[in-house]
C-alpha cells in the first residue's frame, strides 16, 4: 500500500459525544474505529448524523482537526446530536445511558453514500444503530452496495435493551467478519440456540452465517482470532487502566487493517491486543496519534502470508 492510494474504510452509524467522569470525549464505536483506522494508514470516513446545535458543530469541529471529511456526516434540524453518560467502574469498565432519538437514528441513505459504498474496502457497523428503522436500513443499502470482496465488520457492541434475536441474526447473514467480547458471546448463543464451548459455539457460528474471521475479546485476559486456517490467542498484557471506552473499537480497527494490508494472523492479533491495551490507558476512546501507535501501524502494513 502506498501513501498515494489508501484502502478506504468507513464506519458508519452513531456519532455522538461520551459525557465521561472527567468531561465530554468523542465517541460512538463507528466514529472510534474509523479514527483508529485512519491513524494506522486507510482513508477513513465516518457515515454519520449530527444535530444542527451546539454539538453538533462541535463535533464537525473535532473531525476536521482529526483530518476527517465532513462529506458523510448530515445535519439534522430535527433532532440533537447524540450524546451517552457514561459511568466507570473501579475497574474502569464503562455503563451506559444512551439518549434516543437523536440525528444519528435517522442517517439516510443517498447517491454519495452509495458512491462511497462502491469503493470501500472495508466498513464497521454495530447493532446499537440498528434501533432506528431509518439507519438500519441505511446500513443494510450501504453493505449491500459494497464489492463482494470487500470486509463486511459486525461489531456486536450490545448495549442496554437496542438488541434482539432477529438484529443479530439479519447483521450475521451480512457480514463476513464478527468482532465480539466473551461476555457478548455467551448472550448471543443464547439467542441463537448454540451450545458448546467457546471455539465450539465460534465454529458453528462461522458455519451458520458464513463468517470468514470471528475474534473474541477478553479483556485482561486477552484475545483470540478465529478463522478457517486455524486459531490464533494473544495473551492478556499487565496495563494501568485508565478506562475501557474505545479499547474494543481500536482493536477492530487494527485487525481490519491487518486484513486488508495481507499481514500474518499472529501479527495481527498481538498488535490488535497492544493497541487495545493502549488505549486503556488513556482517557477517552480517541487518543492523539503516539509513537506506540505509529509502531503498531507499520508492523500492520508488512505484508506476509496469512
Amino acid at each position: 500500500m502506498t501513501e498515494n492510494k489508501k484502502n478506504i474504510v468507513v464506519g458508519i452509524g452513531e456519532i455522538l459525544w461520551d459525557m465521561l467522569p472527567a468531561g465530554k470525549q468523542l465517541g460512538g464505536a463507528p466514529t472510534n474505529f474509523a479514527y483508529f483506522a485512519k491513524v494506522l494508514g486507510a482513508e477513513a470516513h465516518v457515515a454519520s448524523r449530527v444535530g444542527h446545535d451546539s454539538l453538533g458543530r462541535e463535533i464537525l469541529s473535532k473531525l476536521e482537526k482529526l483530518g476527517f471529511s465532513r462529506k458523510y456526516i448530515a445535519v439534522d434540524r430535527a433532532h440533537p446530536t447524540g450524546v451517552v453518560k457514561v459511568q466507570l467502574d473501579h475497574d474502569g469498565k464503562p455503563s451506559y445511558e444512551i439518549k434516543q432519538n437523536v440525528a444519528w437514528d435517522f442517517v439516510r441513505f443517498s447517491p454519495g453514500l452509495r458512491s462511497l459504498a462502491r469503493q470501500t474496502k472495508a466498513v464497521c457497523f454495530g447493532s446499537l444503530a440498528q434501533r432506528s428503522d431509518v439507519t438500519r436500513e441505511t446500513i443494510r443499502k450501504f453493505i449491500t452496495a459494497m464489492p463482494d470482496a470487500s470486509l463486511k465488520v459486525f461489531d456486536i457492541n450490545l448495549r442496554q435493551s437496542f438488541y434482539n434475536r432477529e438484529i443479530i441474526h439479519d447483521l450475521l447473514k451480512l457480514s463476513n467478519i464478527l468482532k465480539l467480547n466473551d461476555e457478548e458471546l455467551v448472550i448471543v448463543a443464547d439467542m441463537l440456540s448454540i451450545r458448546g464451548s467457546e471455539a465450539g459455539v465460534v465454529k458453528s457460528l462461522m458455519h451458520r452465517y458464513k463468517l470468514n474471521v470471528v475474534a473474541v475479546t477478553k479483556g485482561p485476559k486477552g484475545a483470540v482470532l478465529y478463522c478457517r486456517g486455524g486459531t490464533y490467542p494473544s495473551e492478556g498484557r499487565k496495563a494501568l487502566i485508565v478506562d475501557t471506552v474505545g479499547a474494543g473499537d481500536a482493536f477492530t480497527a487494527a485487525m481490519v487493517m491487518g486484513l486488508i494490508n495481507g499481514v500474518c494472523m499472529e501479527t495481527i492479533i498481538n498488535m490488535a491486543n497492544r493497541l487495545a491495551v493502549y488505549v486503556c490507558g488513556r482517557p477517552g476512546a480517541t487518543p492523539m496519534p503516539s509513537r506506540e501507535m505509529i509502531k503498531i501501524a507499520d508492523s500492520l502494513r508488512q505484508c506476509g502470508d496469512k
